[in-house]
């Protein structure tokens, strides 16, 4: 067995932050199989535009449905405080691009620990990380004030402002019509796209890993 995981996220998407969650909380088992994760920043306005998807807040039906949806799978993957807040959507830009300074320049632990607190300070917290001081504040929880100056001011050239943008455009050019997108490699050499964070069962049977199904449990009174 083997393979690769390339995982396409957005702050702005609170199902990116649940399957960033997930394949975290199943990173020793999946390298048990040596299967690898790449988790990689994308701007999911510029892949809706692309695309004509939409946000569910500009669809009143999946809006309405989002809110129980969102709820629940907050509660399955271990994020349960995660509540839309009042100013989504966001223009994710500076975050996003923040996070691709920082996977170049800090080691994966950083870089990971970072992005999980973008979610967390979005859809837990409720801070407009799109605004510069508010991401410098959830920033400040993992690095130093003068880093994340430095961050910010990198975030903010046309060498990362292109990279976000060449991340974005890779994942367009996979199929990507929404966050999270995962390009999965098996070690067959094939490769085929994932959507959403409620299909990794199809995912561990495309990589051929051995996996469980959820199974409902008879009522022992009976």
């Amino acid at each position: 067995m083997g393979g690769k995981i390339d995982c396409y996220l957005d702050c702005a998407s609170p199902y990116s932050y649940f399957a960033f969650l997930y394949l975290l909380k199943n990173r020793a088992a999946l390298k048990s199989h040596n299967v690898d994760i790449e988790f990689i920043p994308v701007f999911l306005g510029g892949i809706n535009v692309a695309t004509g998807n939409k946000p569910p807040s500009t669809l009143p039906a999946k809006g309405r449905h989002s809110t129980h949806d969102t709820a629940r799978a907050g509660k399955y993957f271990g994020a349960p405080k995660v509540k839309t807040p009042s100013f989504f959507p966001i223009l994710s830009l500076l975050p996003q691009r923040s996070m691709v300074y920082i996977k170049r320049h800090f080691p994966e632990p950083k870089f990971e620990s970072a992005f999980a607190e973008l979610w967390v300070a979005m859809w837990e917290q409720h801070l407009d990380i799109s605004k510069p001081d508010l991401l410098s504040q959830a920033l400040e929880r993992h690095f130093s004030a003068q880093q994340v100056k430095e961050i910010i001011a990198g975030a903010n050239t046309q060498e990362y402002k292109q990279k976000l943008l060449n991340n974005t455009q890779e994942a367009i050019d996979k199929g990507a019509f929404g966050c999270p997108w995962f390009w999965v490699h098996n070690e067959k050499g094939d490769e085929e796209p994932f959507f959403g964070s409620d299909r990794f069962h199809f995912m561990w049977e495309f990589l051929g890993l051995p996996w469980s199904d959820l199974m409902l449990q008879h009522n022992s009174k009976i």
